[in-house]
Order: structure tokens, then sequence, then C-alpha cells
């Protein structure tokens, strides 16, 4: 979340010596497409990530949905042709109480629809579907959210809460808690304030919380959260003693942008302008920080996300690449030239199993002006792990546009491409307000909506009319992204948004620091 401006997080001399540093970008068009961010020579062909302003803004995944447990039915008696022969028949089956153990294949010819007929048949055939995982019937959210859809649809301008923030400068991020019972605001000024969503009472401000702005916030679990700042570090917080922190981790050598967290093994992961992806081993932190170690490095990195299920990791560029790591092992640190790069279609071993850690070097396809996806600002990902959102910016930063694309796997789409692992499916032109700025956008927690900051707002983005699952209207070719409604309540550029995980509520925040809470009124 920084401008595109004369300065250069590598070109103030604040990183450690040795550290890869991006040089000014110059937000001109590029007479060609630059290398390979992993090409020795990339750095003297192509623009380097935006730069810092004079304002100094920085800049900052959901578990997939469970699968629905398959309904064990009681058995139906049998008839016998024994006993239609008049010989005794057979005792029926004993009922036995429905469970999950009870798979559809296994009920034979005491199912439901033996038992029951037409209805019942339909009625089995209705929950194997949604025992499949992707097909209609995916999970029990899908009954409910015309209404969730038409609660989004209801909110107003004039419904929004202002929260008091405009004394600690720019918003860059917005983080609510897992239970949705405390929202977060990274601020430009060093601070990090916290709020009551529901009642928008102020809650705490850590007045000192880095000695640089403040840019990505992200949950460990409902009470541990981390900060990351341009002063290099980031910093764990517990929420029941937010006078001290529990402990500051030192390992890059420039600004820390974003970060992400495995749940199963409880290793954070950082990335920044330094290049560098680094994993932090949080079962073992103390006071004076946790182990870590280099996992990853590459050049003119933006933003670094994991899906949901740590299988995959995303890293995008101010270069226009997107690389993916597949089948992706925390535990092992990696050198780039040890990595099998993907050029066709990913190997297997002679035990028919895809390499560990994967790497994949992708142009995301963008519909328009040949240079218009040439820095990759914002990615996040589907929180079901189906997809992955960009926003893009042009050479010339003039042009900004939101992309959907949906992970591809197996059979090759395209023989100019065999092994091509994103599809476009859905896009959108966005308002090229505020340029320079990076703006955050994100997923609902169920996937159907996108929230985008558009201008002096934000839009709320479906893949179609009836804001149906991606899964559902996947198109054969790109197709607009739908707008449900747009809400425009600041007086300044928006730089991040962000639904609340629990609750019908989606916050905002802007360049002059107001946070604002859109919720319908019932």
């Amino acid at each position: 979340m920084f401008p595109f401006g004369p300065l250069s997080p590598g070109g103030d001399g604040s990183a450690g010596a040795g550290a890869e540093e991006p040089a000014p970008h110059e937000g001109q068009a590029a007479a060609t497409r630059p290398p390979s961010p992993l090409h020795p020579g990339a750095d003297a062909t192509h623009p380097p990530p935006p730069a810092r302003s004079p304002r100094r803004p920085g800049a900052p995944s959901l578990s997939p949905a469970p699968r629905s447990g398959e309904l064990g039915l009681p058995g139906a008696p049998e008839s016998s042709a024994a006993s239609a022969q008049g010989e005794p028949s057979p005792p029926s089956p004993p009922r036995r109480r429905p469970g999950p153990d009870c798979k559809a294949e296994s009920r034979g010819r005491h199912g439901l629809g033996a038992g029951l007929g037409g209805p019942g048949a339909r009625l089995f055939g209705w929950l194997k579907e949604r025992s499949l995982g992707r097909g209609l019937f995916v999970d029990p959210a899908r009954d409910n959210f015309r209404t969730m859809t038409s609660l989004y649809g209801s909110i107003h301008p004039a419904d929004s809460v202002y929260l008091s923030t405009r004394t600690h400068g720019a918003v860059f991020n917005l983080e609510y808690s897992p239970d949705g019972s405390v929202l977060t605001v990274a601020c430009e000024q060093t601070e990090v304030l916290l709020f009551d969503p529901i009642s928008s009472k102020h809650i705490k401000t850590l007045s000192e919380a880095h000695e640089d702005c403040v840019n990505n916030i992200r949950f460990l679990d409902n009470r541990l959260f981390a900060t990351c700042s341009d002063d290099t570090t980031i910093a764990l917080w517990d929420l029941r003693k937010l006078n001290t922190k529990v402990c500051t981790l030192h390992g890059h050598t420039s600004w820390v942008k974003n970060i992400e967290y495995d749940t199963n093994t409880r290793l954070l992961v950082t990335s920044g302008f330094d290049g560098n992806v680094i994993i932090w081993d949080t079962n073992r932190y103390t006071e004076d920080g946790c182990p870590h170690k280099k996992f990853f490095h590459t050049r003119f990195l933006m933003r670094m996300r994991l899906t949901p299920d740590c299988s995959k990791m995303l890293i995008s560029t101010s270069s226009g690449y997107l690389l993916i790591l597949h089948d992706l092992d925390l535990t092992k640190s990696l050198e780039v030239g040890s990595y099998p790069i993907l050029r066709a279609r990913r190997t297997t071993s002679s035990s028919g199993v895809s390499p560990r850690n994967s790497l994949e070097v992708v142009t995301p396809e963008v519909l328009g002006e040949s240079d218009h996806g040439n820095c990759i600002t914002s990615l996040q990902l589907h929180p079901k792990g189906w997809a992955t959102l960009l926003r893009c910016s042009s050479n010339s930063d003039d042009e900004e546009c939101t992309c959907v694309y949906e992970f591809q796997e197996g059979a090759p789409v395209r023989p100019v491409s065999p092994r091509c692992s994103l599809r476009l499916t859905h896009y959108i032109e966005e308002a090229n307000v505020g340029r320079g700025y990076i703006k955050e956008l994100c997923f609902s927690p169920d996937g159907r909506m996108i929230s985008s900051p558009h201008g002096y707002g934000i839009r709320l983005l479906g893949f179609d009319k009836q804001c149906s699952e991606l899964v559902d209207c996947l198109p054969k070719e790109a197709s607009p992204l739908r707008v449900i409604r747009s809400l425009y309540s600041h007086n300044d550029v928006v730089l991040t948004t962000k639904f609340s995980p629990t609750h019908c509520q989606i916050a905002s925040g802007c360049l002059s620091g107001r946070v604002s809470l859109y919720q319908p009124k019932f």
C-alpha cells in the first residue's frame, strides 16, 4: 500500500548489506515484456515495484468450507421371492441411527430411494449431489446465500458508521479477528487501532506499535495477531495483554509487506521488498523472538499468499509475473536454482508423484492492452482455494483492472500454453483514482462476492447477478464481473476493504485515515 512515487524501497539505503533492492519506478511503459524475475539479468530491463511518495504510504484465506457429511438412512424391509411363495420372510434389518459413516454406496436395496419411491429417489439424489464437493450443493451455506445477497444489496452509504481514526494517517490494512469480535486498523503513522465492530466503540490504540508505518495485520487465532512494518520488523501481540508486545521478529532487510499463517504447522510466513519469504516457527517463540529461516527469494516481489489448505504459495511481482509453488512444503529451505521450473506440464517423479515445491512462472492473461498487467499490485485467494483475485496496473500507471483466475488442474487447456494453472474467468475495469496507491480488495467469507476499492468508495462485485458460486457460473470465455452495489461514503481515495467473517458487515479505509463500517439496517 505505497505509491509508485519517486522514492524506492531500495534507493534509500535502508536495506541491509547485500540485499537486492528494487530501483525507482518511473511509471513508463516498457518497450518489451521484461524477462522472468528468476533470470539473472532481469533487473536490467524491467521496472521495479512502485516506490514511496513523500506521503510514505505502505502496503499491506479462510479454510475451505467443510464437506457436508453424508447422511446414513434407516433401512427398509424388502420382499423376497420366498415370502411370495408362502415361506417365512426373513426379519427386517435392524434400524439404526443415521451417521456420517453410512456411505451412499453401501445402502443398496435398503436405501431411501427404494423404500420411498419417486420422492425418496429425488431426496437421495439431492443428498448424493450435496456430498460431491463441487456440485450445486457443495455446502449448506448455498441454501441461504440469496438472503445474504439481499442483505448486502440493501446497504446504503448513509447507513455507514465512521470510526475516529483521522489523526493517525492513512489506513493501509483492515483485519477482523476470526470470531469477528475485534477489528484492527493498520495506520500510516506507526499505530494500530482496535475497535469493537458491533458497537463501533474504540478499544485500544497501540501508539508505538512500530517505528514506521504499519502495513499488514494477521490473526493467528482469536487472541494472537501479528503486525509488520516498513521498519523491517514483525511484532506479535496478545489481545489479553496489549500494553507490551509478545515479541519482535527480526530477519528482513527492507519493508515487510504481508503476513500469512499456516494453522496446521503454526508457521508464520512473511514477505518484503528485500525479495525474501521468511518462515517463523511460532511454536518456539520467546520474548527474544522465534527461530526463522529464509524459504524463498525473488526479485521485484510485491505480495505473497498461501492457499487455504497451504498446498500452494502465490507470489506477485512488479514485472507482471506470478510465481506459483505447487505441492508446498514449508519445512524445506530452497534456492531458486534448485526448483524445477515448469515451462510445460508439471513433471512427475518415477513414483508418479509431483515434486514438492515445484515452481511455475505465469504471465496472467489480461484483456485489453498488452502492457495492462505490468504490475500485479494486489493478490488475494478465494476462501475455498478455487481461484485467485488480482488487481493489475498498466506500465504507464494510467489503467487498473480487477481479474479473477480459476485454478486449473490436469489436462492442458491450450496448445500454446500446455501447462498454465490459471484461466481468466472474470474481469472489470477500475477507476484510476488515487493513481500510484495500491488498493487491497477481498473476497466475502463464502467467496460469492468481491469488495473492491473504487475511487472514494467501494463496489460489491459478483460473478453473476444472483451472486452464484464461482463453480456454478464458470463462463467458457472471460466475462465481466457484475456490480451488485456501489457504496461511496469517503472524502478521500479508499485503499483497503474487508468483509467481517461472522456478520453482515464491510469495513473500508481511506487515504485520509477514515474507516467506514457498512451494514444493513433492520
